[in-house]
């Protein structure tokens, strides 16, 4: 998001120092409107050229399709655009220095003028906004972070120890509500089995005498 929004201030800013350097001087005076487009490939003339005619349609171009790639935030068409505005400045120059036999730069006004320097400086703004933008992110790309950023859904009754979404074993695999049994503390023997008597313990059936109503033996 941040790229995107640096990317398109850099692109519409370069957008528009490449349509605004057609008005200003670029060599010896001459404004950058009055150098005509087929010239660039014939060669200069001083004749002025017509509206339509001139170098500043070429910016014109370059600047809507800078506008467009910034509304569909495509990198493509941003760096189309600063390869036109480029492409045209570097170009005008290779024709004016086979023209005039040199190009100079002078403070008096004459050689190159502060034209040709917007027009440049527009160009490698609109690369530097392809460069910046991230771009429209395709669905696939866009479904596959949505399925990362998706918290997990909690688990049901049937699966008591799957949650965390780690797999790792829950506190327990108890579902009653009930508390659990605890074990016995003590482990020694029964003790029913330490007064049973024994096999040869007890006295032969009929001997000794049997007891009275209140439970006592007669001697």
């Amino acid at each position: 998001m941040i790229r995107n929004v640096l990317g398109s201030v850099l692109a519409l800013a370069g957008a528009a120092a490449a349509v605004l350097s057609p008005f200003r001087d670029w060599y010896d005076g001459r404004l950058g409107r009055h150098y005509r487009v087929d010239e660039l490939f014939t060669g200069i003339t001083a004749g002025r050229p017509g509206p339509l005619g001139s170098i500043l349609v070429a910016f014109l171009f370059a600047a809507v399709l800078a506008v467009v790639g910034v509304v569909l935030r495509s990198r493509l068409l941003v760096a189309s655009a600063g390869v036109v505005v480029l492409g045209f400045t570097v170009l005008w120059m290779v024709r004016q220095g086979e023209s005039v036999g040199s190009l100079t730069v002078a403070g008096d006004g004459s050689g190159l003028g502060w034209g040709v320097a917007g027009a440049a400086a527009g160009g490698v703004l609109l690369l530097l906004g392809a460069a910046v933008m991230s771009g429209r992110r395709g669905a696939g790309h866009r479904s596959v972070h949505e399925g990362h950023d998706r918290p997990y859904a909690a688990p049901g009754s049937e699966n008591p120890d799957t949650w965390p979404p780690t797999q790792e074993p829950g506190p327990s695999v108890q579902t009653s509500t009930l508390p659990e049994p605890e074990p016995e503390l003590y482990t020694g023997p029964d003790p029913a089995e330490r007064h049973r008597p024994g096999p040869g313990s007890g006295r032969a059936p009929g001997s000794g005498s049997a007891p009275d109503a209140d439970g006592r033996p007669h001697g």
